[in-house]
């Protein structure tokens, strides 16, 4: 993780947008949400929003754009979605085939963003209450793995969830669970706490997005729905193009963390 602190989302864009920021965004601009980002033909576009809208959990939809427009309306007007993230990924028929920190070359007029809620918005509720975040102690991107569980498929959209895991003490848990479920639009609750086998993980160590973390003797892996589950999805049901945010390098918008929040 970098050593910049950042006050405003845009001081953030503008320091992506000129290349002089590319790593993990865990941690920064504290008080505002942060987003996945998937963007689509607008062709897709409907079935992927219906996805989103059976998948809530992993998807939750933040903004979305007109067709043609790289400014999310809702979540920060004034950025450009091409360049004001540190990096991309651009997927071609399911295969990962660059990643750039630049996706101007790769824009069309009909291409629509989606920004998703990200549980990178919730890990400041997390710190005030005393828990720590592993992946910040550590520098390094929260870690993420693909599980047997499947998601419910809309139109040309199938595949797996995809979690974060965060090492949790054994007596902070239900604390754990009950300050991210105030937080239903960045992923909400856990969806499974223990033992990752039962969710098809073999292997905490070999995440398949992000790095490995330390796990203390008193720690409990604690998993969460992620947005990276549409990169996941794009490797089985294939479209002709998916460009996304790298993991870890998210969109950070303009909305503040506590309008996301419930009582």
């Amino acid at each position: 993780m970098g050593d910049l602190t950042y006050d405003h989302p845009a001081d953030l864009w503008h320091a992506a947008r000129r290349g002089e920021f590319q790593t993990t965004t865990s941690g920064l601009c504290d008080g505002y949400a942060q987003a996945n980002l998937v963007i689509l033909p607008k062709e897709l576009a409907f079935d992927f929003l219906l996805f989103c809208q059976r998948n809530p959990k992993p998807c939750p939809v933040l903004d979305v754009t007109e067709p043609g427009s790289p400014h999310p309306p809702a979540a920060g007007a004034e950025a450009d979605l091409r360049t004001d993230l540190p990096s991309y990924r651009v997927y071609r028929r399911g295969r990962l085939v660059d990643e750039p920190t630049d996706i101007t070359s790769y824009w069309r007029d009909d291409l629509v963003c989606f920004l998703l809620g990200c549980s990178f918005t919730f890990e400041r509720a997390l710190k005030e209450n005393g828990i720590p975040i592993r992946h910040q102690e550590e520098r390094v991107t929260v870690p993420m793995y693909i599980t047997s569980m499947d998601c419910v498929p809309a139109g040309a959209f199938w595949g797996p969830m995809v979690v974060s895991m965060r090492p949790i003490p054994h007596h902070q848990v239900v604390r754990a669970v009950q300050v991210t479920s105030r937080f239903p639009a960045v992923h909400g609750a856990p969806v499974h706490v223990g033992d990752p086998s039962r969710i098809g993980i073999r292997d905490l160590a070999r995440p398949d997005f992000g790095d490995p973390v330390s796990i203390g003797p008193d720690e409990v892996p604690v998993f969460w729905a992620c947005g990276v589950t549409p990169q996941a999805v794009a490797m089985h049901a294939q479209p002709d193009l998916m460009i996304t945010h790298a993991p870890g390098h998210m969109f950070v918008t303009t909305i503040r963390e506590e309008t996301l929040g419930v009582l």
